[in-house]
């Protein structure tokens, strides 16, 4: 190998491990939080995302460890009070945010709709 070829692998590894998040600070909307992108810089190795209620979103670079720490702790309601936290680690993998949590309702009742469906049609 020449010198120039070991600078080009060099600098291709750094490009290809760049990780780039979507961040924003306190956003209403995931679309207004979804208009700032960010080169993680290294350490950072994973994009968190950060919902509190309907309408309050973060998103940010973060360490994995953080990240996940976060994660494990955090808590919604049925009634949609608390906090999500989700981590991803690949090129702007937290596009989505909001609408999880908007969802999560549904997520939970539709099951049991199916269930009760399913039961009326058997009896």
């Amino acid at each position: 190998f020449s010198i120039i070829t070991l600078v080009l692998l060099f600098c291709f590894s750094f490009a290809v491990n760049a990780l780039k998040c979507y961040v924003c600070g306190s956003a209403t909307s995931n679309q207004e939080c979804n208009k700032n992108l960010q080169d993680c810089q290294a350490p950072l190795d994973t994009c968190m995302t950060t919902v509190g209620g309907f309408t309050a979103i973060a998103k940010t670079c973060s360490y994995s460890k953080i990240c996940t720490s976060a994660a494990a702790i955090a808590s919604v309601d049925s009634n949609g009070n608390g906090v999500q936290v989700t981590c991803c680690n690949s090129y702007l993998c937290n596009y989505s945010g909001a609408a999880s949590v908007t969802l999560h309702r549904w997520l939970l009742v539709l099951p049991l709709l199916l269930i009760t469906l399913l039961f009326r049609l058997h009896t």
